[in-house]
């Protein structure tokens, strides 16, 4: 059985170690412990908590086919008079969308920005660490 440290889940899920810490005592995640102390989270319990975590439902009620929603910051938009190039840091990822640039002034993106970069995508590779 696979099983991840504290500071390994922080670093997965992009989040601090104090947040898992508090996801672990607030029991949404299951953890045993070390004969040393330390707090060990199984893969699966791991991926229980991210299936059950997920919410298909934007703040707004919206429903998407898109599954993979990353909320970030945007860090730089690069606009001429038909197209706007938007980057997004997500957490530990760097989203780099490319749209109109009417749609980037309607949505008034600009540095520092709140945004979410949604992928969906038909190829998908899979690779091990």
């Amino acid at each position: 059985m696979t099983t991840y440290r504290m500071g390994q889940v922080a670093s997965l899920l992009a989040v601090s170690v104090d947040t898992v810490r508090s996801w672990v005592d607030e029991g949404r995640i299951a953890a045993t412990r070390t004969d040393g102390g330390h707090r060990n989270i199984s893969g699966v319990d791991l991926a229980r908590f991210l299936q059950e975590m997920n919410d298909f439902e934007t703040e707004h009620g919206q429903r998407l086919s898109a599954r993979n929603r990353f909320v970030g910051l945007v860090t730089q938009v690069i606009q001429n008079d038909v197209m706007a190039q938007v980057e997004i840091q997500a957490g530990g990822h760097r989203f780099i969308s490319i749209i109109s640039a009417e749609a980037a002034k309607e949505m008034q993106l600009e540095q520092g920005v709140l945004a979410a970069a949604v992928v969906k995508a038909t190829n998908v590779v899979v690779e091990l660490p």
